[in-house]
């Protein structure tokens, strides 16, 4: 499955082109590597996400479901 329609079914992110958005200006990464909107999400994969003010790190495992294995908010003030 697609990388941005992989984080709209799994409601990650609302809205597949902003999943698209956020794979191209390099906000996604496995490995500390960008990821494409077109990638192919395999389980296994660890992926990062940086949306707006947040962290999150997540597994991905059979039949495409997720788990969540951080997910930390950033305060901009400090």
């Amino acid at each position: 499955m697609r990388l941005d329609k992989f984080l709209k079914t799994n409601r990650i992110i609302k809205r597949r082109t902003v999943a698209n958005e956020l794979a191209k200006s390099g906000k996604i990464l496995k490995n500390n590597k960008p990821l494409k909107p077109s990638y192919e999400v395999k389980v296994g994969d660890i992926i990062n996400i940086l949306l707006y003010n947040k962290k999150i790190i997540f597994k991905v495992l059979d039949n495409y479901k997720i788990e969540i294995l951080q997910e930390i908010i950033e305060d901009k003030n400090t």
